[in-house]
């Protein structure tokens, strides 16, 4: 291994347009200006994330929400201790159906505007003139069993009465082969971060039916992982590095540099896709459908304190999802350490406590089904789902 400075950092990432703050960090100068030699290491699947971070060979990660949490309970391969160290954004997840689903749905009374309740009715319409027809299940891409995308996906199915397990087929598979798996008929829909939804609706082979920010409003996505470990051992380095994300996050977030930031990103180097592709989610200007209307609701969030600090009961919100599915058994003991790996001490601490206020401008985790969510009461939650229809 070769040599290199106190001072460096590699990060591994995906592929994806919320990977933006550490591409804009490392390219544009934000993390140079906070004394730090970003190097940044593109991988092809969350899982190659997991296991590279977990054996040391990145410092810190972009990562799925969830998998911090995994990791820190030893529920997924190679577990190691983690911290989120701050979340990278909100929202950016969208629902992506063939056109021949979407057409079946459409038929079914789909409302064209993304509305998951409407959405979620009219696919159980199509799963049951499948079934009586003797026609394959619908088969659905995620990206991770245990990412946002996999329980947003879930959840939208199982509030129209859809079983995930029974009544349709989840595969995984890494982000940016979505699109051409729903293209050749390997797959019917996906759930996925841009901008691989928009590169199937640009193609003419998907169409959007609902998007995370509709589903589970303000939620995290994407987070900086670190193993505990490091983070014990780096703390001046990682808060120079959150410091430098924050920066880069306001010149992201802000849609005058959307042109130029959705160049950096396609690049060949990074994203590799078309530029048209990337600049809807970032210049505000989401389609569901190809020359549809523009996106009224906000699709995805770069920049802001409530985008970046992680919160608690978003933490315990996906440990709920995880007991719901069976990939975890409640158990009171885990709530501390799901407490202790999504807190926002490491970001507090980077930040300084002069914006210890901008945390009230957080809400209560709601979601489009109003079923109500306490983290306080988190066994009567994952209790009130049946998890056996």
């Amino acid at each position: 291994m070769s040599l290199r400075s106190r001072d460096t950092i590699i990060a591994g990432y995906i592929p994806l347009l919320d990977s933006a703050l550490l591409v804009a960090a490392a390219r544009l100068g934000f993390a140079a200006d906070e004394g730090i030699d970003l190097k940044l290491v593109r991988e092809t699947s969350w899982a190659n994330i997991r296991d590279r971070i977990s054996v040391g060979h990145f410092d810190v990660a972009h990562m799925l929400g969830p998998m911090p949490i995994a990791a820190s309970l030893n529920i997924t391969s190679l577990a190691v201790p983690m911290k989120t160290a701050m979340t990278l954004g909100l929202g950016g997840n969208a629902i992506t159906v063939s056109s021949s689903v979407w057409s079946a749905m459409d038929g079914a009374g789909a409302s064209g505007d993304g509305d998951p309740a409407s959405t979620g009715v009219a696919l159980a319409k199509v799963i049951a003139i499948r079934v009586r027809t003797g026609q394959p299940p619908l088969r659905f891409g995620v990206v991770h069993p245990f990412s946002g995308h996999a329980y947003e996906l879930r959840y939208w199915l199982a509030a129209a009465g859809i079983h995930p397990d029974l009544d349709v087929e989840i595969t995984v598979l890494p982000p940016p082969l979505m699109h051409d798996a729903l293209a050749v008929g390997q797959i019917d829909g996906f759930c996925v971060g841009e901008p691989w939804n928009t590169v199937a609706i640009q193609a003419g082979t998907g169409r959007i039916a609902t998007f995370k920010e509709v589903i589970w409003p303000k939620s995290p996505e994407k987070v900086l992982g670190v193993t505990e470990r490091w983070a014990d051992r780096n703390p001046e380095i990682l808060s120079q590095l959150i410091r430098a994300l924050v920066k880069s996050a306001e010149w992201c977030g802000n849609e005058d540099n959307a042109p130029q930031l959705a160049a950096l990103l396609a690049n060949e180097e990074f994203l590799d896709c078309p530029t048209e592709a990337c600049l809807p989610a970032l210049a505000g200007q989401m389609r569901l459908a190809d020359n549809g209307p523009l996106l009224g609701a906000s699709f995805m969030t770069l920049s802001g304190f409530a985008a970046h600090c992680p919160r608690v009961e978003h933490g315990l919100w996906f440990y709920s999802q995880m007991v719901r599915w069976g990939q975890a058994v409640y158990a009171p003991a885990d709530l501390d350490i799901v407490r202790k790996t999504f807190g926002s001490e490491l970001y507090q601490r980077a930040v300084g406590q002069t914006e210890q206020g901008g945390a009230a401008a957080g809400h209560q985790a709601s979601f489009f089904d109003d079923v109500p969510f306490d983290a306080a009461l988190l066994e009567d939650y994952v209790a009130g789902f049946d998890l056996k229809s």
